[in-house]
């Protein structure tokens, strides 16, 4: 009588199972291909693992990450070198990504260690505002410059509706830090009442061109409506202001590169009500207030900036914007 099982002390080679093998396998190896061939392109939109391109040549593609680049993000406004895809309903495939010149991030609040990419390599940040409905937000101003001047990014500030409101006030409280400030009225004689004025819009051209600019504004500022004047068929969503809240609605869900006409991109972001800064150096923060600058020197060694002895509140004396500016520094730092 046969066992059902051998005796594995009489075990040969015909007992071992053989897979059998691949016919198209290949030879596993650590060399990664150098796409030589590869294209360039600038990413202009990032949807769910899906990355819209604009090529040198002026192709629009729709591209995944290759595996090679592993965990490496991709934001808008990367440099980046693709792959076409075999056929016309292929995606392309990004192989390579370029060294950021500039990078604009934010947490999600001042004690979120998470940062967050917004775009890349742009050389410009506008701060967009509006004048009245909704009311300006000087703290989220001068979160968003402090977070441009860590990025290494020249800020500029573009008030909308000052048809309704006089901005002066306002634009006297960032005089002294240099930074250029544009103003919008609309043309209450256009069809569309939202719709710019061609003479701010002239302004605003000049100032963008050959720039890559991000815009940054929290909802209802009339954001969209200023990228679908510079950059007609663009077709950005734009919404209205809450009347209980007094805040604006999302319109935009994520951010997108758009090439100026007269030459340059402008970048569109979704609309912000915080701009955390946990990424941000004490440091950056006093460099994004430099018209307190010179009354720092005579600041105890050590100074907190929020404390007695602080030589700030005799530099800046009487004067309210001034003062306005030091409470505006002495929260960001005390946020942190």
């Amino acid at each position: 009588m046969t066992s059902a099982r051998r005796d594995p002390r009489r075990w040969d080679e015909d007992d071992v199972r053989v897979r059998p093998s691949r016919t198209k396998s290949r030879p596993r190896s650590k060399d990664r291909p150098q796409h030589h061939d590869a294209d360039h392109a600038l990413v202009t939109t990032v949807d769910r693992g899906r990355f819209g391109l604009q090529s040198d040549d002026g192709r629009e593609l729709t591209a995944i990450k290759a595996r090679e680049l592993g965990r490496k993000g991709v934001v808008v406004g990367d440099s980046v070198w693709f792959m076409p895809g075999s056929s016309d309903d292929d995606l392309a495939r990004i192989v390579r990504l370029d060294a950021r010149r500039t990078t604009l991030r934010r947490t999600a609040d001042d004690t979120d260690p998470v940062e967050r990419v917004i775009v890349a390599n742009a050389d410009q940040l506008a701060i967009v505002t509006s004048i009245v409905d909704p009311e300006p937000r000087p703290r989220l101003i001068d979160r968003t410059l402090v977070a441009a001047y860590e990025a290494g990014l020249r800020p500029l500030l573009i008030v909308t509706k000052c048809d309704l409101a006089d901005p002066a006030q306002l634009l006297e409280g960032y005089a002294a830090l240099d930074v250029e400030a544009l103003t919008i009225s609309r043309e209450t004689t256009s069809t569309d009442s939202q719709a710019p004025r061609a003479t701010d819009l002239a302004s605003i051209r000049s100032t963008l061109r050959d720039h890559s600019t991000v815009l940054v504004g929290h909802s209802g500022v009339g954001k969209s409506t200023l990228v679908n004047a510079l950059v007609p068929g663009s077709d950005r969503a734009t919404g209205s202001v809450n009347e209980v809240t007094g805040r604006g609605r999302h319109t935009s869900s994520s951010a997108v590169a758009l090439a100026l006409p007269e030459g340059g991109w402008i970048i569109d972001t979704p609309g912000v009500r915080s701009f955390g800064l946990a990424h941000v150096s004490p440091d950056a923060v006093l460099r994004a207030f430099d018209d307190l600058a010179p009354g720092l020197d005579a600041c105890p060694r050590g100074c907190t900036h929020d404390e007695p002895e602080c030589a700030l509140d005799d530099f800046v004396g009487a004067n309210p914007h001034a003062r306005a500016r030091l409470d505006s520094l002495r929260r960001l730092l005390a946020s942190r």
